[in-house]
């Protein structure tokens, strides 16, 4: 290269500097918009993140989160003319970091030695550093973890959701709401018999049963019956908007709730013994639900109403009690029976004991939720056994008013339970989209091919009857 070759490109120096100068203007003009623009949570994540980013290198030296490197680089070879001893490197794992309202969300790598298990024994003090409530490690692909520290707890700020009225991308997927770290929690319902729901009044059962029909109801391929044990009539009760978009609703009227039950399970046995003919496969999953062949939901709340074991020797008393057991075994046929056809029961009580719903109805329902319960018994009943071993998850400690909403259940991508905060859906949004939605009704049984059901029951001994 000549002089005047090094002269040109030093005459190109001061505008390649102004160039650059320009990109940090328009980067620190952006950065300064969005910090400005952001609400005050916010705000304090972003300079919660930048404090993160700042002081992890020396952070990860003294929580033992790197790694040395005692073998020297080849460049380090060659340079080494004395002879003396390479210095050792300290390997320290890349950091990106993310914000949100709640706190900060990290992706850290892995080194040799310090991987998933080392990043979890240093989360409380990653927590005490970063001045988060808690912080979760998980571990999403190889050779990174995904560090989730809250500044705020999640569960103790209430939500509303306000459903989109439009159908939902992943069929019977059921979006619950976000967990302790505010990251979204759903349900994957396919293939799910049953789902119970319990907790004391006015802890938010019935407004997550509302979440589900506001965001379900748009979809052609489901259909909805509802058995509402707190009411005599639709009117008096938090379903009453929901009517119009529902094929079947009864109340707390034993007789009416028994016709209900005998109808689906004799929807249960049609299906049972057309499915292979109508849709080729043996499950109903296997090729999804569909406009003619929808997924049924059926909503049972305060479902201890239909089920109580009455006692007395009157007359009354014994037709009632008579009328409980049968409503009983029919709804046992519908969790037992009704899942590859498509049929999904969704039972909702205050406290899951054996008396309100029979064990052999729940014990086969593998989705459980508790909100707020008052004893270990009504936890125990409503999540397991395991419960015990989890006591921060316990139900038994939402009984605070800041915790209505907040519900406790056994994850499905996860060992143990979690808390989850649902949102609280308006009632005006809820009428809005069952009024929206109400021409998609129709009863599923009208959308089948006649049937001779005289024959045994094909889910009893496998014989299939005839279409008429």
């Amino acid at each position: 290269m000549t002089l005047n070759d090094v002269s040109e490109v030093m005459g190109y120096a001061p505008l390649l500097v102004g160039v650059g100068l320009a990109v940090i203007a328009v980067w620190a003009l952006v950065w300064a918009i969005r910090y400005l623009r952001a609400d005050a949570m916010t705000r304090q994540s972003i300079r919660q993140a930048v404090r993160v980013r700042r002081t992890w290198k020396r952070l990860a030296q003294m929580l033992k989160l790197c790694a040395t490197d005692r073998m020297p680089t080849a460049l380090a070879s060659l340079a080494n003319t004395e002879g003396k001893p390479v210095k050792p490197r300290v390997l320290v794992p890349t950091l990106k970091v993310t914000h949100d309202a709640y706190g900060v969300i990290a992706r850290a790598g892995c080194l040799p030695g310090v991987g998933l298990e080392q990043y979890q024994k240093a989360a409380p003090h990653l927590a005490d550093a970063w001045r988060c409530t808690r912080v979760a490690v998980t571990q999403d692909e190889p050779g990174s973890v995904v560090i989730r520290g809250v500044r705020l707890d999640p569960l103790k700020f209430p939500t509303e959701h306000r459903p989109t009225g439009t159908v939902p991308q992943k069929a019977a997927q059921w979006e619950l709401g976000v967990d302790e770290y505010a990251q979204p929690v759903s349900v994957d319902l396919r293939q799910v018999p049953g789902v119970t729901v319990a907790g004391l009044p006015g802890k938010g059962k019935t407004s997550l049963i509302n979440r589900l029909l506001s965001d379900w109801a748009p979809a052609p391929w489901v259909q909805f019956a509802c058995a509402d044990g707190k009411v005599s009539a639709a009117y008096e009760g938090d379903y009453y908007a929901w009517v119009k978009r529902m094929f079947a609703f009864v109340g707390d009227d034993l007789e009416e709730a028994n016709k209900l039950f005998q109808r689906l399970v004799d929807l249960r046995r049609k299906r049972s013994a057309l499915v292979l003919d109508v849709l080729g496969v043996k499950s109903m999953w296997d090729v999804g639900a569909s406009e003619k062949w929808p997924l049924v939901v059926l909503i049972v709340d305060e479902a201890h109403t239909y089920f109580r074991d009455h006692k007395g020797s009157d007359k009354r008393t014994k037709e009632l009690a008579a009328l409980a057991a049968e409503n009983a075994r029919l709804v046992e046929d519908l969790v037992k029976k009704g899942r590859s056809v498509g049929i999904l029961v969704i039972l909702a009580t205050q406290k899951s004991t054996g008396d309100a719903i029979p064990t052999f109805i729940r014990d086969v329902c593998p989705v459980g939720l508790s909100f707020a319960q008052k004893t270990a018994e009504a936890a125990v009943a409503a999540l397991g056994e395991d419960i015990r071993d989890w006591p921060d998850a316990n139900p038994i400690n939402l009984q605070d008013p800041a915790y209505v909403g907040v519900a406790s259940m056994n994850h499905q991508s996860q060992p143990g339970f979690t808390r989850i905060r649902t949102p609280y859906v308006p009632d005006e949004y809820a009428a809005e989209i069952a009024h929206t939605t109400k021409h998609l009704t129709a009863d599923p049984a009208d959308l089948l091919p006649a049937i001779d059901l005289t024959k045994e029951d094909p889910g009893d001994d496998g014989s299939t009857p005839l279409a008429a």
